[in-house]
């Protein structure tokens, strides 16, 4: 039994969704999907019914794309709302979400509770020397700016930073909580879209892109709380790196560019549990 993880499956783009319909089964393993699976209800509702069908359980947390309202969803759904249809249509599909219990993976001897979360950015990931005030003029200066500035609304939240804060104070109440549960024993993965690290949110090709890419709310998490991997996607870079002894996993398959279809979805799988020799 495994335990595996992805994201960023971009199902906007046909080669996408081609190389996803040929995943083969994994019936007896788990798979968790971290966010961007695309940008409408039916590539959603798609991508459930296919990997349910190919995994035994199927773990869901939010990526930005997930949440966007594009300009021709004349009366869809946004912010909050959005979000929360996303989680009902999970749970049609018994998918788990950060809405639902930490579960533990029933297959180590060794309990890890798994924790999906729901978390955003709040534009903190920049330069010591750039102001909150000034941060999107920052990126900006560099042509860098995230569609999310007009797709991804924070309905009923007046800002996404102040949505991020929220989900943040409720996150970790519910992290505090869950160890107390534990009762010393076992670990836990953390599983988000957006890194949880400032100094994981590295893209050198578009480095003021971090503005978008988390909140430095979670910088110390994983040794706050006890953490044994932190699973993210969003940066297309895929990695794996130790923070403080913690696995930090970046999982995205990405645009097709950024990955080779011909290996197909499977090779871009990585497994998370049993943990790997290094």
């Amino acid at each position: 039994m495994n335990l595996y993880a992805i994201s960023d499956l971009h199902l906007g783009y046909s080669v996408n969704r081609q190389a996803l319909a040929q995943l083969p089964a994994y019936p007896s393993d788990w798979l968790i999907v971290a966010g961007d699976v695309g940008e409408t209800e039916a590539q959603f509702v798609d991508a459930l019914q296919l990997l349910t069908s190919r995994f035994a359980q199927v773990l869901w947390v939010p990526g930005n794309h997930d949440l966007w309202t594009l300009p021709n969803d004349l009366g869809a759904l946004r912010g909050e709302a959005k979000y929360q249809r996303l989680v009902e249509i999970c749970h049609k599909f018994g998918v788990l979400t950060p809405e639902d219990p930490y579960v533990v993976w029933p297959g180590a001897s060794t309990p890890y509770l798994l924790a999906p979360l729901f978390l955003l950015y709040d534009y903190t990931f920049r330069p010591s020397h750039v102001a909150a005030e000034e941060a999107l003029a920052w990126a900006e200066a560099e042509n860098t700016i995230c569609a999310d500035e007009v797709v991804l609304h924070p309905d009923p939240y007046p800002t996404r930073d102040a949505w991020c804060h929220a989900r943040c104070r409720y996150t970790e109440q519910r992290l505090i909580a869950a160890v107390a549960g534990m009762a010393d024993q076992g670990q836990l993965i953390l599983i988000n879209h957006f890194p949880l690290r400032y100094d994981l949110a590295v893209l050198p090709r578009i480095p003021r892109f971090s503005l978008w890419c988390g909140t430095t709310w979670t910088e110390t998490w994983h040794t706050q709380f006890p953490v044994a991997t932190m699973i993210y996607g969003h940066l297309h870079i895929r990695n794996s790196q130790l923070r403080d002894g913690v696995r930090c996993e970046e999982v995205s398959l990405g645009y097709p560019r950024q990955w080779q279809p011909e290996r197909g979805v499977a090779a871009y799988l990585r497994k998370i549990l049993p943990t790997p020799a290094r």
